[in-house]
């Protein structure tokens, strides 16, 4: 039996929309061996399909079917540790599981290229994929057909605090309520930001990171579907952060503090409590730059 770790995402770093992401130490694990049947089940208890509609099985199967083999079955163990439709990367975690676990048990007949190509396929952007499968922070462009990726591993003096909604905001309706066209001073106002964003990241110019994480494509809108959002961006601004944005469709804001501010998520904690979020649980990340991996 293989067992793979596989990190949690935090996608769009705000201006950056589907093109940015980076991978954070907060990990799922997934343990997986062939058999004659399907044997799917939850270490944690957390909830998950334990038929042929999970999504690692189905990104397991893809693979096989890519390679010409046959799937009679599998048994699988997983360890959810990455919170559910919260802006983390929980399906991008799923679905690069299944794809490098596959591989690995037919002996990695599909190179780095061709499995981040085809995460992008079924997630259908590559910006929580790309990272969860690479690490580092992963600027990527999906064609349609394939992925065009920079990964960059960065160690930086930053730690990322997730403060975590306790509920649920679904992709779909996150990417529902963005309008179909945007003016191009709003384009060119992202673009630049983004840019921005990984430049100074790279080079320690952190001051920069909270002019680089303003957006007008997606957070303007999304921000009225998370209760209380303004809030915590704030408190985070007044605690001390570099930047503050809603990792990928959200619901999770993420903060962005320097390693020296060492009670910052301690602060957050206390913050949220006192304005009545005490059911929103605060995380404190650094980046990971290995990606998914076999342990």
């Amino acid at each position: 039996m293989i067992k793979l770790q596989i990190p949690a995402t935090s996608a769009n770093l705000g201006a950056g929309f589907d093109a940015l992401g980076l991978a954070l130490e907060f990990y799922n694990v997934v343990e997986m061996e062939e058999s004659d049947t399907i044997e799917i089940s939850s270490a944690d208890a957390t909830p998950i399909p334990t038929d042929e509609n999970n999504l690692i099985y189905q990104s397991v199967k893809d693979v096989y079917q890519i390679c010409g083999k046959k799937l009679d079955g599998l048994k699988m163990v997983q360890t959810n540790t990455i919170p559910m439709t919260r802006g983390l990367g929980s399906s991008s975690a799923c679905i690069v599981a299944g794809l490098m676990g596959a591989n690995t048990l037919l002996g990695n007949p599909l190179n780095t290229d061709d499995l981040v190509d085809l995460a992008a396929q079924i997630e259908g952007h590559p910006d929580n994929t790309a990272p969860a499968l690479l690490g580092g922070i992963v600027t990527a462009v999906f064609d349609g057909r394939r992925v065009h990726w920079v990964k960059q591993e960065v160690y930086t003096k930053l730690r990322f605090v997730a403060m975590i909604p306790d509920f649920e905001l679904k992709t779909e309706k996150a990417r529902a309520c963005l309008p179909s066209e945007v003016a191009h001073k709003d384009a060119v106002y992202n673009l630049s930001r983004a840019a921005l964003f990984s430049a100074s990241l790279l080079t320690g110019k952190f001051e920069n990171l909270r002019t680089a994480v303003h957006d007008k494509l997606h957070q303007p809108y999304r921000m009225a579907l998370i209760p209380h959002a303004r809030e915590v961006f704030d408190i985070a601004y007044a605690h001390g952060a570099y930047a503050a944005y809603i990792s990928g469709a959200g619901p999770t804001i993420m903060a962005i503090a320097d390693e020296e501010n060492s009670y910052f998520a301690g602060k957050m904690r206390f913050s949220l409590d006192n304005i009545g979020l005490t059911g929103w649980k605060v995380q404190d990340m650094k980046i990971d730059n290995k990606g998914c991996i076999l342990v």
